[in-house]
């Protein structure tokens, strides 16, 4: 087969790997991909929010599937544009995708199928979201509804935060994305992902993870689109994993078939577990980032063949098959990341470092500039390892970070340490 995947960063990197591995993968293109991504696939550049640039690299290059990695094409509609033109794709309509797009509707579609979620309230006046967070008090969560490229969430733990938080996103500050505003109780417990493949009628779990979402060692500093993860997550049991399916995944499939939005792709839940209960704390559209790195360890090449069931609405006749192991990924950032950081910076030491199914350096934000790797965004690596324990794959991804010669970045010592 030849093989289309969109995107740039780590997880498009992870999942280049992985489709890679198995043998139905004749060629693969990724758009625009980048230097780690060049090592090891064909890159093509495109404008990857239009549909027509798509689906006229797919005619161009007899493309048999197209994987869509990013929120942005799928709010954008490339999975609609697509399909429509005969193209075998993974990833939602835009329809669906309003499960990450828009976090009033997807409340929506909580209220509709008592999925069990934080009690909430949805606002389009500044003053009356100021008036309702007055009454509420602190600690309190405000967000944005639309894609804010991870910057539309505020935990406010005092109420000058909340305030502040509701005059910046009505003020523009993420655009239209804070045109609308959600604000959601505080949710106390322990964060976890849960990853499951749709075809819109049948639901297949494949994974389970957690992040760390804080800048700095001991979960402290501003939250940042993540800075490391790890898979299975302990605190998602199996007990925990079934009530979720039953409560959650399941009904909100059937409310989406049941509206004519039939969701096919990944449904990515971020949870909130107390006392052996789940919460949802939001749906993302796609594959999680850094979650997709530990997933794409410990899946390998049959991701392809989850995905194209998936596609292909076969997915009842799959299943995923298991190691008994653990996966970990430390994310290398740039200085000041996840505020103002500097691009062009020289990374040394990558050639040295294995590229097994073990162990593996997943590049995110790098380019390539005459002939050396150097960083071009905010989390720049992704370094990754696989064992029977997950202190095992923790000592190996760290042996590998320290190897890494790249003064202008930096990484949290920490990763795993709520499992461990």
């Amino acid at each position: 087969m030849n093989i289309l995947i969109l995107g740039s960063g780590g997880r498009e990197h992870a999942l280049a790997w992985a489709v890679l591995q198995n043998p139905k993968t004749d060629r693969l293109i990724v758009a625009p991909g980048n230097a780690g991504i060049a090592q090891i696939a064909e890159v093509a550049v495109i404008d990857i929010l239009s549909g027509e640039e798509v689906v006229q690299l797919c005619a161009d290059e007899a493309i048999d599937f197209l994987i869509i990695g990013p929120e942005g094409p799928l709010a954008a509609g490339v999975a609609d544009s697509a399909r429509a033109a005969g193209i075998l794709t993974f990833g939602p309509s835009a329809a669906a995708a309003r499960l990450e797009a828009s976090k009033a509707f997807t409340k929506e579609i909580c209220d509709a199928c008592a999925a069990p979620t934080a009690a909430y309230a949805r606002f389009t006046d500044a003053a009356a979201a100021r008036d309702y967070v007055r009454a509420q008090g602190a600690p309190i969560v405000i967000k944005a509804d639309g894609l804010a490229a991870g910057k539309g969430v505020v935990v406010a733990e005092t109420l000058d935060q909340a305030l502040a938080a509701i005059d910046a996103m009505f003020g523009g500050s993420l655009g239209a994305a804070g045109a609308e505003v959600v604000i959601e109780e505080f949710m106390v417990g322990e964060e976890a992902s849960f990853f499951v493949l749709t075809d819109g009628i049948n639901a297949l779990p494949i994974g389970t993870a957690q992040d760390h979402k804080r800048a700095f060692d001991g979960d402290t500093g501003p939250n940042t689109g993540g800075m490391g993860a790890y898979s299975p997550a302990p605190v998602l049991t199996d007990d925990i994993a079934e009530i979720t399916m039953d409560k959650i995944i399941l009904p909100t499939i059937a409310e989406m078939a049941r509206r004519g939005t039939p969701y096919s792709g990944v449904l990515y839940a971020g949870l909130m577990i107390e006392g052996g209960q789940p919460r949802l704390v939001e749906y993302n559209a796609r594959f999680g980032d850094p979650e997709t790195q530990v997933l794409m360890m410990r899946l390998g090449g049959q991701v392809l063949d989850a995905m194209l069931a998936c596609a292909n609405g076969t997915l009842e006749k799959m299943q995923i098959n298991w190691a008994d192991d653990h996966a970990i990924t430390v994310v290398m950032a740039a200085n000041g990341y996840p505020s103002a950081y500097e691009k062009g910076s020289q990374i040394g030491g990558l050639n040295t470092l294995p590229g097994t199914s073990r162990q593996m350096v997943f590049h995110a934000g790098t380019t390539e500039k005459d002939g050396q790797i150097v960083a071009n965004g905010g989390r720049v690596l992704n370094i990754t390892a696989r064992a029977q324990t997950l202190a095992a794959a923790r000592a190996l991804a760290y042996d590998m970070a320290a190897k890494i010669d790249w003064p202008q970045g930096f990484y949290r010592s920490d990763i795993g340490h709520r499992a461990l």
